[in-house]
């Protein structure tokens, strides 16, 4: 068996990337999903909003321990684009990484639609519909709530993925108080827990384009249709686009605040040939004199 295992091995260290992107992603829209869809279909007889926040935080978890060491485990295309404007991550990669994470969303929702169909059935009595008394396309995507404004819900989603960035990058900088060693997954996980706890109410704290759009189209080929891009005055753009620029500004926000003011912080030098690579978290950065399972740590003090 490991000799037939051994002739799958894929030689390619990009595709093994985008692999590991794919699957990490996969699980934790999985555990994520799957716990909406069994709050809605069991009318919240079994579980409530807190199993929905714990079911993306553990998924979240599960996804990074997935794919952390051979990716990084970004799963989060908002990530990938911040570690690439900070000069820690390759823009060619960009692309075929964000494709793998909106593959691995679509897929799992897929999945989670197979695994719950008798009960979405049973529950919406045949009619999928995206809001309503029996809606269940929120299964899959997030719509705002009645009272939001586009604007507020855009406000929403630059707040909730920049505190996502933020903590993120604290967690991985060696200069500050970073995570212990394998416990990153972990507190990143409580890092997303605690912003559907506090920041989910609005919209369903998206913060990733992968999370959103890969579910939305799923519903929107599985049978809820168009209307899963004209609810909440076109909504679904915000989640996609907003959700980048919030991961920028947090980016922004802890380098300008925190991370160059490091006592031996050195300029960034993104064209020369020691130049990180960051790949994390969301986040993991590769060092040349620590080899690749040194995590988390990505501010502007370790380009060297």
């Amino acid at each position: 068996m490991d000799r037939l295992l051994r002739r799958c091995r894929i030689k390619s260290s990009l595709a093994r990337e985008c692999l590991a992107e794919f699957f990490g992603v996969y699980v934790l829209i999985l555990f994520g999903c799957g716990s909406v869809a069994q709050v809605t279909t069991s009318q919240n007889t079994k579980g409530d909003y807190l199993s929905i926040n714990l079911g993306f935080a553990l998924g979240t978890t599960f996804g990074i321990y997935i794919a952390k060491g051979v990716s990084g485990a970004h799963l989060n295309p908002a990530v990938s684009l911040s570690l690439c404007v900070l000069g820690r991550f390759s823009w060619t990669r960009l692309p075929f990484y964000v494709c793998s994470q909106l593959l691995g969303a679509f897929l799992a929702a897929a999945t989670v639609a197979l695994q719950y169909y008798d009960a979405i059935m049973d529950y919406t009595g045949g009619h999928l519909t995206v809001s309503g008394a029996t809606a269940t396309a929120g299964i899959f995507s997030t719509y705002p709530a009645d009272y939001l404004s586009l604007w507020g819900g855009v406000v929403d989603q630059i707040i909730g993925t920049a505190a996502l960035l933020a903590c993120v990058l604290a967690l991985g900088d060696p200069h500050n108080t970073p995570a212990p060693p394998g416990l990153e997954p972990v507190l990143v996980g409580a890092v997303v827990l605690v912003i559907g706890i506090s920041m989910g109410s609005n919209s369903g704290y998206a913060i990733n384009p992968a999370r959103d759009f890969g579910p939305r189209l799923f519903s929107y080929i599985a049978g809820w249709g168009d209307e899963v891009f004209r609810a909440g005055h076109g909504w679904w753009w915000v989640p996609l686009i907003v959700t980048c620029v919030g991961a920028l500004l947090g980016s922004l926000l802890y380098e300008l605040l925190i991370g160059v003011h490091h006592p031996d912080s050195k300029p960034m030098d993104p064209e020369g040939p020691t130049a990180m690579v960051q790949k994390t978290v969301e986040l993991e950065g590769v060092y040349p004199e620590m080899g690749k399972d040194r995590i988390f740590s990505i501010t502007s003090a370790d380009i060297n």
